[in-house]
């Protein structure tokens, strides 16, 4: 394949998959004086009274603590705090490297971030731009700025809305009648086969499910350091949800990288085959 003529989706959850950690611990914890481990005890304890999604508690509880300390956070905020977030070895790169590769096999590739984390912080770090879309969790504002409710909320299901959206080219959230709207599957333009999604955990099972059952491909990144991490990437491709778990390192010779020029390799000749077929 000379010519760029299909395009490859590569969709990544955020935090503990790009990123270690969870990003609303970096700089906005810190400026409210609230641990992680107290921040996420009282969201897990809410959602629990409550009967609340563990996104939409958390996301309440950022409005509801700040508030308590007369500190109002605005989207400007976020964007400084994303600017901090820390990025697994690699990632820095990792985009234009596949990019490239993908060129050079005939595909562009588009890459999506799919997760529950805010997107106004992911807006502020130094990957943004890498990403065709990003599909997170938000706020809405009001006059002055000041975050004021939750304006998008994706749980571990929901997530699952926008790789259809891609697989119909509906990106626009608002596109109701678009995604809603039968097509038939020879005549989306991102074919799930063309699909990888690249996650760490229980929260991304149903993504990589629906994923690897439609003909993609899965990956879970784990952190060597951690076990509970290896535990759980273990788990999931014991349990079939993945197509292969590997550390959560993005440079160039990486397992992950490995992977994906591998999958590329896959689709380049399956669609040479399907050309001859025609």
């Amino acid at each position: 394949m000379s010519e760029t003529n299909f395009k490859i989706a590569v969709c990544y959850d955020f935090d503990g998959t790009l990123s270690p950690g969870n990003m609303q611990e970096y700089d906005f914890m810190k400026k409210l004086g609230i641990s992680p481990k107290e921040f996420w005890q009282k969201s897990k304890e809410l959602a629990e009274q409550k009967d609340m999604d563990d996104v939409l508690a958390y996301m309440y509880l950022m409005i509801k603590e700040s508030q308590i300390r007369d500190i109002p956070f605005t989207r400007s905020d976020f964007q400084n705090y994303g600017r901090h977030v820390a990025l697994f070895k690699g990632v820095e790169t990792w985009f234009d490297r596949i990019n490239t590769y993908g060129q050079q096999k005939g595909f562009e590739v588009e890459h999506y971030i799919i997760s529950s984390g805010l997107k106004e912080m992911i807006e502020g770090t130094s990957i943004a731009d890498a990403f065709h879309r990003i599909y997170a969790s938000s706020f809405m504002y009001d006059a002055n700025g000041v975050a004021q409710w939750p304006a998008m909320a994706l749980n571990y299901t929901t997530k699952t809305q926008f790789l259809f959206r891609i697989n119909k080219g509906c990106l626009d959230i608002n596109d109701n009648a678009g995604i809603n709207a039968f097509l038939p599957t020879e005549s989306r333009p991102l074919p799930f086969r063309r699909m990888i999604y690249v996650g760490d955990g229980a929260t991304d099972i149903p993504c990589m499910r629906l994923v690897q059952a439609s003909g993609g491909y899965s990956a879970a990144v784990y952190r060597p350091e951690e076990p509970a991490s290896h535990e759980t990437a273990k788990s999931l491709i014991r349990d079939k949800r993945v197509n292969i778990i590997a550390p959560a390192d993005y440079s160039e010779g990486s397992v992950m990288e490995f992977f994906l020029k591998t999958v590329i390799d896959k689709l380049a000749a399956e669609e040479t085959l399907l050309r001859l077929q025609k």
